[in-house]
């Protein structure tokens, strides 16, 4: 049986293996450098940044859901930002994944929100297809832009009004 809950403070081990999992499924684990203390400060301390959704089969952890609230000026509200998903892969195929991503379209349309989004690597067809399955849309027009690491110190210290 599948159950939805916010995740507590006692969750991060759980939360940071998901990550785990879920950054060796995209052949990423080369960028996860979270830490329990760090997911500890940034999702349950005294500002949190993002909230988790754990799905558990049967009492155990299934799955989980990281995301936050973005904004988008065109609209003048604000919008939900599913940053993660994730479904252990012996679980997959049984609405897990589904079920999230309805409780965050409930929460956005429950909230007068004008978006629900998210991104997908390119090669992840079987998450494009599932994607596609519930209506969502392609933004092909749109290209990801980042920082990260020296390149975002290296802006950040070109700032003069500092």
């Amino acid at each position: 049986m599948l159950t939805l809950r916010q995740a507590t403070s006692a969750d991060t081990p759980t939360i940071l293996h998901f990550i785990q999992q879920l950054a060796d499924y995209e052949r990423l684990s080369h960028e996860v450098t979270a830490t329990e203390a760090d997911l500890q400060r940034t999702l349950f301390g005294d500002d949190p940044s993002a909230k988790v959704i754990l799905a558990e089969w049967d009492g155990t952890p299934a799955g989980f859901a990281l995301y936050f609230r973005n904004y988008s000026t065109f609209l003048a509200k604000p919008g939900v930002y599913l940053e993660d998903l994730f479904v252990l892969p012996e679980l997959r195929g049984k609405g897990i994944g589904k079920k999230l991503l309805q409780y965050l379209a409930h929460l956005a349309v429950e909230r007068g929100y004008g978006r629900f989004e998210w991104s997908v690597l390119d090669w992840n067809t079987p998450a494009i297809e599932f994607y596609r399955s519930i209506g969502a849309e392609p933004m092909d027009e749109w290209t990801v832009q980042r920082l990260t690491g020296e390149a975002l110190k290296k802006l950040a210290e070109s700032y003069a009004g500092k």
